[in-house]
């Protein structure tokens, strides 16, 4: 199941933004108040919820339940992100589940100009009240996230998505933010499936037949698990490559079968002789039909690579 992580800028439209994505996804907005108000109480007094609204450094204290009050809050957040759609206002949440597979990482901002117009517009502040409001919550939250994560939070490369409200309104966020998450829900499950064991094709019955062989010795082996590129021209483009046809991990050894005709042996014995050349170490044999047998079995006997 995907949910987001939104973080957001003082004045950026960041909490318009996640109202509106929340009714879109039909998810669950976990934000500070709400969790305040709805997890907090079952550790902490009313002097500690007052605590922890005014100061981020006593998320770090012990609670009487005896770990920690972001301990208690990762726990919650991990439990609400695996029992349905989320929606994660701040909380350091982009940091929490930063490797999260399932998580997408938003990042909502705008420039300080943008941001104290908004709020001096909206509050009907003077400039000066809303400039000391502005450095004030930047700041807190500045140290919210270095004192509890030890990084900062600006870090783009911690986000999917970063929005300029400068440039794009509310409408156009919450549209840019869904396509992305139904666009990586949608990789996911095709990621998936790619997962999943896929048939064999043989391109010939001899190669059917080879690991009909490998298997009576119980010995692993992958199909085609390689390319190795030979040849390239001056853009880059692969102009001639060799595709083993079968790899034994144990062994570490490339197996390519060939057929009686000497003319397509030559042309592999040239590919092989290259590949060595570009790939140091690389161990491959050419094997005929007739050979299957014993080749397998000195595999199975000596327990050796082999390097010819």
């Amino acid at each position: 199941m995907k949910f987001v992580t939104l973080s957001r800028d003082t004045g950026s439209l960041g909490d318009d933004i996640a109202k509106g994505l929340a009714e879109a996804l039909h998810a669950q907005h976990i934000t500070r108040d709400s969790a305040l108000k709805n997890w907090y109480p079952e550790i902490a007094n009313a002097h500690e919820l007052h605590m922890l609204s005014e100061s981020p450094g006593y998320y770090l204290k012990t609670s009487v339940s005896g770990t920690s009050f972001q301990d208690f809050l990762e726990k919650k957040l991990q439990e609400a992100v695996e029992k349905e759609t989320a929606l994660i206002s701040g909380l350091g949440s982009q940091l929490i589940f930063q490797d999260h597979k399932d998580a997408l990482h938003v990042k909502i901002t705008g420039s300080k100009t943008t941001r104290i117009d908004r709020m001096i517009r909206r509050s009907r502040l003077s400039r000066e009240d809303a400039e000391k409001i502005l450095e004030h919550t930047d700041r807190r939250h500045r140290r919210y996230i270095q004192l509890l994560y030890g990084t900062d939070w600006m870090d783009p490369l911690l986000y999917h998505l970063t929005i300029n409200t400068d440039k794009v309104d509310t409408k156009e966020a919450i549209s840019m933010i869904l396509d992305l998450f139904h666009k990586s829900r949608a990789d996911r499950n095709e990621s998936e499936a790619d997962d999943k064991p896929q048939e064999i094709h043989f391109k010939n019955e001899s190669e059917e037949e080879f690991a009909k062989v490998l298997d009576l010795y119980n010995l692993e082996w992958e199909y085609e698990p390689r390319t190795f590129p030979l040849k390239w021209d001056s853009e880059g483009n692969i102009t001639q490559a060799f595709s083993p046809d079968f790899y034994l991990p144990r062994f570490n050894t490339y197996i390519e079968l060939t057929i009686m005709n000497q003319k397509y042996t030559a042309i592999k014995r040239k590919k092989m002789a290259l590949l060595k050349k570009l790939y140091p170490g690389t161990n491959i044999s050419i094997v005929y039909k007739n050979d299957f047998h014993s080749l397998v079995e000195r595999f199975a006997q000596w327990g050796d690579p082999v390097d010819e």
